[in-house]
C-alpha cells in the first residue's frame, strides 16, 4: 500500500496563482509589505498639492477691529467709563509713564484707564525704548530734578510711602515704566537718565 502524499497548504496566495510570472509576484509581494504606491495614486497627490497652492494667492481681508471707547480706548461692550471719576482727580504730581511700543496696541491696556482719570497736563505718555538728552530734552529736564522719583524695584529702591513721609520735599513727578517686566528692565538699565531720579518701588 502505497503511503499517501502530505497535502500541502500554499502558505503564499501567489503561488497559487496559474501562470503568474515572477515580476508579478515581486509586484503582489511589494504592494502587500507596503511598498511604493501607484503611479495613479502618486499624480493624484501630486494635484492635491497644486490646488493647495493656490490657496495661497486667495485675498485675505483683514480683521476688523471692535468699536473703542474714545475715552478709556477699550472696546465698547467691555467699557469702563461708568465706573471712571465724572471728572479728573484733582493731583499735584506729575506723572510721565514711559510705555514699550509693544503696549500700544494692547486691547485692554490700562495706560489710557488712568489718563481717563488725570488732567491732562498732569499725565503724559511717552511710547518708545530709547531715551536721551538729545532725543527727548524735556525728559532730560525731569529726569535731572531733585524731587522727580521713578518707580521700579530693585535693591537701591526705597518704599514710597517711607519716603514721602521722610523727605521733606515732595515729589513733583514720578516716572513709571509701562511694559512686562523683561521690557521694563531694557528700558530702565539701558536708558541712563532714568537711572537719575530717586529709585522707589
Amino acid at each position: 500500500m502505497e503511503p499517501q502524499k502530505e497535502a500541502q497548504t500554499p502558505r503564499d496566495p501567489v503561488a497559487r496563482l496559474p501562470g503568474a510570472s515572477s515580476s508579478q509576484k515581486a509586484d503582489e509581494e511589494e504592494r502587500r509589505e507596503g511598498g511604493s504606491a501607484p503611479a495613479a495614486t502618486a499624480l493624484d497627490a501630486e494635484a492635491d498639492g497644486a490646488s493647495a497652492d493656490g490657496l495661497w494667492e486667495l485675498p485675505v481681508e483683514p480683521a476688523e477691529r471692535r468699536p473703542e471707547c474714545s475715552r478709556c480706548s477699550r472696546p465698547q461692550k467691555v467699557c469702563l467709563c461708568p465706573f471712571l471719576p465724572v471728572h479728573p482727580l484733582h493731583i499735584s504730581t506729575h506723572l510721565y509713564i514711559i510705555q514699550h511700543p509693544a503696549e500700544e496696541n494692547k486691547v485692554l491696556r490700562t495706560v489710557p484707564l488712568l489718563a481717563a482719570c488725570l488732567p491732562q497736563d498732569k499725565c503724559k505718555v511717552k511710547i518708545g525704548r530709547r531715551f536721551s538728552e538729545e532725543r527727548d530734552p524735556e525728559l532730560s529736564t525731569v529726569c535731572q530734578k531733585s524731587d522727580t522719583l521713578i518707580l521700579y524695584p530693585g535693591a537701591d529702591a526705597a518704599n514710597l510711602e517711607e519716603f514721602i513721609l521722610d523727605s521733606p520735599i515732595y515729589p513733583s513727578t514720578i516716572i513709571i515704566i509701562d511694559g512686562t517686566w523683561s521690557q521694563a528692565k531694557d528700558i530702565f538699565y539701558k536708558n541712563s537718565l532714568f537711572r537719575l531720579p530717586k529709585q522707589v518701588n
